[in-house]
């Protein structure tokens, strides 16, 4: 088949079941084995989904109240991840083409060194407070009435490889938000405290019971340490669009053309727009709130309703897309919202591929590698191809 566009959208941490291996990762001392963060909201609440129900997300496992399509005109599958990690850019760098072979350097437990700290605080000239592992709303309802006094930073971590500094908008600018973040990314560069991103976490509000994150996020990944699926489609002329977080989590590395979001649905309305424009290559999308504002606070509920808008949404992208072109839903890892824990799952990640060129459909097999996509795409458009992965394009008909 010939694609002259392909549209790929990560549902931020919508995984669906446990991996073979998720014994060997964990969410507060609880092994991973269980999780399945579709499935066990679909459980929890009655879910209505009817155009990933028609595109064939049952038809990939088990999920009740929802039908399995007996006459796909999708292709479906699950995909498991080779990467050591279960972290936003672990399952995205995976997805075009790099293996994670040594997990980035956590400190959940810790916090970060004292002299990290204290490099941090010279060169910023402000006070840290926190340096713990903690929900994002929640430390700022800790801290925050304390730094809108003080201007102290409010520096935390998680289960990944990251280091969030919150600090309140009107108390340090946006633009000086990202600076202090900046010397916070070239201090962390340092391989003995190595950090996946370091992120800006800016908020609002009068007290702890009304502070709110704003949408003026700023990521500061690593660059990727090889080559990936964008570089490869870069090079070669063609269009590189990356819409939400992608280009932070990248590091704009291969990208060409970018634009940030402020929700699901606002990354919906951008992915739709670029579907009416003339362009040649891959637009690829995150829909950071599943994660961000449903998973990680365990918000079931949220979580559910987040999947059944993106539902809503998905019928107006499909009908502007054209004969040649491709759209790939996957997922970047899990974060079972009613699991032990507040952190990222190890889980299969489903993936659905929809044109209206095919003349049928049904399940291909289960993947062993997020590369597979990645790899697929650069066989679309007849780059050069990653390292790792095989491309499932033989098999769409």
């Amino acid at each position: 088949m010939k694609f002259k566009r392909v549209f790929l959208i990560v549902m931020d941490s919508l995984g669906i079941g446990a991996s073979p291996d998720a014994n060997n990762y964990f969410n507060a001392g609880v092994p991973d084995v269980n999780a399945n963060t579709f499935g066990h909201i679909a459980e929890r609440m009655d879910l209505k989904i009817p155009t990933l129900e028609k595109l064939g997300i049952a038809n990939i496992a088990p999920l009740r109240g929802i039908n399995p399509n007996p006459k796909l005109a999708s292709y479906v599958t699950k995909i498991s991840e080779q990467s050591l990690g279960k972290d936003t850019m672990t399952g995205h760098w995976e997805m075009m083409g790099l293996y994670i072979t040594k997990p980035f350097q956590t400190f959940t437990d810790t916090g970060f060194p004292v002299e990290l700290i204290k490099e941090l605080e010279e060169k910023t000239g402000r006070r840290v407070v926190g340096n713990i592992s903690a929900s994002g709303t929640e430390i700022i309802k800790d801290f925050g009435e304390h730094h809108m006094k003080t201007g102290d930073l409010i520096v935390y971590t998680s289960a990944d490889s990251v280091l969030q500094i919150a600090m309140h908008e009107e108390i340090i600018p946006i633009k000086e938000q990202y600076r202090i973040c900046e010397i916070a990314r070239e201090i962390t560069m340092k391989p003995e405290w190595k950090v996946g991103r370091v992120i800006a976490r800016p908020f609002l509000g009068s007290n702890k019971d009304n502070f709110k994150r704003t949408s003026n996020r700023h990521d500061y990944a690593l660059k990727p340490s090889d080559k990936t699926t964008l570089n490869f489609l870069d090079e070669a002329g063609f269009d590189v669009i990356a819409l939400g977080k992608i280009n932070d989590i990248f590091d704009g590395y291969g990208i060409n053309k970018f634009s940030k979001t402020v929700s699901n649905a606002d990354g919906m309305k951008q992915i739709t727009e670029w579907a009416e424009k003339e362009f040649r290559g891959l637009c690829f999308l995150n829909l950071v709130d599943f994660d961000a504002l449903f998973g990680h606070r365990r918000d079931v509920e949220g979580y559910g309703k987040a999947i059944e808008e993106f539902d809503s949404q998905l019928p107006l992208l499909m009908e502007k897309l054209n004969e040649d072109d491709l759209l790939l839903i996957t997922a970047d890892h899990g974060n079972d919202p009613t699991y032990a824990g507040t952190d990222h799952t190890r889980e299969y990640v489903p993936l659905i591929a929809f044109s209206k060129q095919f003349k049928s459909g049904g399940n291909l097999p289960v993947l062993k590698t997020f590369s597979d996509i990645g790899y697929t795409i650069n066989k679309i458009f007849n780059t050069e191809k990653p390292k790792f992965g095989k491309s499932f394009l033989n098999d769409l008909k």
